[in-house]
């Protein structure tokens, strides 16, 4: 399957010498596997805030990653990660304070119930580590995902990633629910999900396999950006429970104020999860994850099973950790998010006025989605369009990307630093963009 937004080589002749040749070497040294954005790839070397910049000096306005979450190369960042490197960086096994401080400031961002953090590298070993959890706490082996859901890339987790493709099957203890959109579909978002997710503890039971949990990334980052209405993932949670599973929140894409009111995803659905993942922003770029949960939840994985990580949790990691935290709360960045994100989406839906291709505009704080139809009657997916225009803005030096099935969403979660003004100049390149594609 290719990948939304991918280069095609075949249409190298609009790139650059002086990239048709990094690619080249890049394919000769690092394989057929990895994948680069755009047709015209983007080539970086250093970045700012919002701003990535390329070797010749030109500056892009980052409107699509969500890892530098406290804007690239955050001084306070670089300066705490460079000061504990200088001193200590080693693993768990030994006693050290900073790890214990981290653990502590991050837990009181949590309800009380959550009061157990694990720290891993990445959001993949985090959603691999809640997976072993969740089997040894229920005895089950059945996980419950969205259609186009993405949680890792280890072979567990990639047969739980349907956005992946054909090329990562389902695992055969998995059941895929439609990811609740409610632009496309009537009715009770909540007990809708919840239905579904029935559905599939049924269809388990039927063929033999005992519910383990549901996992969902909390703003459904892949299947299209769906927030809304707030608390509708309630009824769900409560069905897994009964079935005798666990809810796993997957807040590696929406969590750490990204929403704007507040820290995680989960909680604009006054929700408690067994189990959080923690992933891309937590260190601003730095490889830090881990997985906070429920004491009663890991109770039986933990007298049974010895827990390591040689790189997770290490004092440097710890380091940058605590240093994102220190930015989000010192520069106020998730009233920035619900503030900025507020004003981001009521320019798109000016723009709804005058482009009919956008079909719906839905968000919350600093992740948007823009749905692109062919028109509002049939809401045929246009995903031709959306690349169009996701190219288009790149040539105007504006990253951007699209999510969902048919590649049709527009994916807008910049670094929470984003301001008024960087809003603007992608509103007012979007609006010139549309303007400018014909039907």
């Amino acid at each position: 399957m290719t990948m939304i937004n991918a280069y095609d080589p075949a249409g190298a002749g609009a790139v650059p010498e002086r990239e048709r040749q990094m690619i080249a070497r890049r394919q000769r040294l690092l394989g057929p596997a990895y994948r680069l954005f755009y047709e015209n790839p983007v080539h970086v070397v250093r970045g700012e805030g919002a701003r990535l910049y390329d070797p010749d000096g030109n500056a892009y306005l980052d409107v699509y990653n969500n890892v530098a979450c406290v804007g690239h190369s955050h001084p306070h960042v670089v300066e705490a990660i460079a000061r504990q490197a200088a001193v200590l960086n080693t693993h768990t096994r030994y006693l050290n304070d900073l790890v214990l401080d981290y653990a502590e400031r991050l837990l009181a961002l949590f309800p009380p119930a959550l009061a157990h953090v694990m720290f891993t590298c990445t959001g993949s070993e985090a959603n691999d580590l809640a997976l072993r959890i969740a089997r040894a706490h229920t005895g089950g082996t059945g996980f419950i995902v969205t259609r186009f859901a993405y949680h890792g890339v280890t072979g567990t987790l990639a047969g739980m990633s349907p956005s992946l493709g054909k090329g990562a099957p389902l695992g055969e203890a998995v059941r895929t629910v439609p990811a609740p959109d409610s632009y496309r579909t009537e009715g009770d978002a909540g007990a809708r999900f919840a239905q579904d997710v029935e559905a599939a503890i049924a269809d388990m039971k039927r063929a033999g396999i005992r519910p383990a949990g549901l996992i969902v990334d909390t703003i459904f980052s892949s299947d299209g950006i769906f927030p809304d209405p707030a608390g509708f993932l309630a009824p769900a949670v409560e069905a897994i429970r009964r079935a005798g599973g666990v809810f796993i929140a997957d807040e590696v894409q929406p969590g750490f104020g990204r929403t704007g009111a507040h820290m995680w995803g989960f909680a604009r659905h006054g929700i408690t999860p067994d189990m959080v993942s923690l992933g891309k922003p937590m260190g601003n770029g730095h490889p830090i994850a881990g997985l906070v949960v429920q004491p009663e939840v890991v109770e039986s994985f933990g007298r049974t099973v010895r827990y390591f990580n040689t790189f997770g949790g290490n004092p440097v990691s710890c380091a940058a950790g605590m240093a994102v935290l220190d930015v989000i709360e010192k520069e106020g960045l998730l009233d920035n998010a619900r503030r900025v994100g507020a004003y981001l989406k009521a320019g798109l839906d000016n723009l709804a006025q005058r482009h009919e291709v956008i079909g719906d505009v839905r968000g919350a704080g600093l992740f948007v989605g823009v749905e692109l139809v062919r028109d509002r009657a049939s809401r045929a997916p246009a995903g031709d369009i959306a690349a169009r225009l996701v190219n288009g803005l790149r040539e105007r030096r504006i990253l951007i990307s699209a999510a969902g099935p048919a590649g049709n969403i527009l994916k807008i979660r910049p670094p929470l630093v984003f301001s008024e003004a960087d809003a603007d100049l992608f509103l007012a390149a979007t609006d010139e963009v549309l303007g400018g594609l014909a039907p």
